[in-house]
C-alpha cells in the first residue's frame, strides 16, 4: 500500500478528486439553489458518457460473444462502484429471464459490503483475484472493473487475474489515464468533472457509472434476443404485477386483445415468447417450441422462419 504522502499525491492528480469551483459556497445556499445546483451539475453527466459510446459498443461485442460461448459477466468493484454493479447484476434475472449465474456483481468486502460501509477491504488486490477465482472465473468470460478512481487495488488484482486467464477485460472509471485504464483492453472513461461535493463519487461518477451499466447488460441482453423490438418477453412473471405486464407484451406485439393473450400464455405455459409465437404464426405448442429453440431462442428469428 502507498505511504499516506504518496496516496494524497495520487488523489490530487484525479479528475474526480478536484474541489469544484462551481460548489465551494454550497454551504450558504439555499435549499433550493442548492438542489439547482447538484441538477446543473448532472446535466453533463449524459454528454460526458455520450463521449465514450465507441467503447462501451465494444464493451457490448465483447459480453455478446462471452455469452453466446456459455461465458458470463462479472462486475467487480468497491463501494459505491461495487454497489452499482451488483445492483445492474441482480435486475437481470427478473427483466430477462436469465440465470443469475449469468451477470455476477462482486464487491469487496462481500455482499455485508451492500449496507455497511466496507471501505479498507477495498485495499487487497489479493482479495480482488481471490473473489474472482472462488467463482471459477475463466477466459470464456468478460470481466467489468469499477472503480471512479482508476486505482482501487482490489479491482486491479481481479483485472490482473482475469488478464493472466486470457480473458476479456474492461475498466469503467471516471479517470481516463489511470491504472485500469491502462490495462484493460477496453476502457470506458467518462469524464464528468470534479464532485459537487469534493470526493463524493456517488454523485456525477456514479451516475454515469449507472448510465454505462444500463448499456452494457441491456445492450447486450437484446443482442442475444431477449426482447422483441423494445419488448421484454424473458421476464419472470413472478407476481401479479409481473403475470399482467406479460399479458400486456404478449397483446401488444401481436395485436391481440387482452383475453386472448392470456389464454395464449396460459396455453403456453406462460411462456411470452410462446405465446406471442403461436398468436403470430398460428403453430401448435410443440412446433412452437422447436421453432425457438432452432432459432437460439431470439424471437424475431423465429417468427421469420415460421412464417417463410
Amino acid at each position: 500500500m502507498a505511504s499516506p504522502v504518496a496516496l494524497h499525491d495520487q488523489l490530487q492528480q484525479l479528475v474526480s478528486e478536484g474541489r469544484n469551483p462551481r460548489t465551494t459556497d454550497i454551504d450558504l445556499m439555499s435549499s433550493l439553489e442548492m438542489v439547482t445546483t447538484i441538477n446543473d451539475e448532472d446535466g453533463g453527466v449524459a454528454g460526458a458518457v455520450r463521449q465514450t459510446l465507441p467503447q462501451v459498443s465494444q464493451a457490448v461485442d465483447a459480453i455478446v460473444a462471452a455469452f453466446n460461448a456459455g461465458g458470463r459477466l462479472v462486475y467487480i468493484g468497491a463501494g459505491t462502484s461495487g454497489r452499482l454493479g451488483v445492483l445492474d447484476a441482480s435486475e437481470c434475472p427478473p427483466t430477462f429471464g436469465v440465470p443469475p449465474t449469468m451477470v455476477v456483481g462482486l464487491i469487496a468486502g462481500g455482499l455485508d459490503a451492500l449496507v455497511n460501509a466496507s471501505e479498507g477491504a477495498e485495499d487487497r488486490a489479493d482479495a480482488g483475484a481471490a473473489d474472482l477465482a472462488a467463482l471459477g472465473f475463466s477466459a470464456s468470460d468478460v470481466v467489468v472493473g469499477i472503480a471512479v478512481s482508476g486505482r482501487t487495488p482490489y479491482v486491479i488484482g481481479a483485472l490482473e487475474h482475469a488478464k493472466a486467464l486470457g480473458a476479456r477485460t474492461v475498466a469503467l472509471t471516471c479517470n481516463p489515464d489511470s491504472p485500469i485504464a491502462r490495462m484493460a483492453d477496453i476502457s470506458i472513461a467518462p469524464l464528468v468533472g470534479p464532485e459537487v461535493i469534493t470526493g463524493s463519487t456517488r454523485l456525477k461518477s456514479g451516475t454515469a457509472q449507472k448510465l454505462v451499466l444500463n448499456m452494457l447488460s441491456t445492450a447486450s441482453m437484446v443482442r442475444i434476443g431477449k426482447t422483441y423490438g423494445n419488448l421484454m418477453v424473458d421476464m419472470i412473471a413472478s407476481n401479479g404485477k409481473l403475470v399482467a405486464r406479460a399479458a400486456r407484451v404478449v397483446a401488444e406485439a401481436t395485436g391481440r386483445s387482452i383475453a386472448e393473450a392470456e389464454a395464449a400464455l396460459a396455453k403456453a405455459g406462460n411462456d411470452s415468447k410462446l405465446a406471442i409465437l403461436m398468436l403470430l404464426t398460428g403453430t401448435d405448442i410443440e412446433t412452437g417450441r422447436k421453432t425457438l429453440a432452432d432459432a437460439g431462442g431470439v424471437l424475431r428469428r423465429a417468427v421469420a422462419g415460421a412464417t417463410r
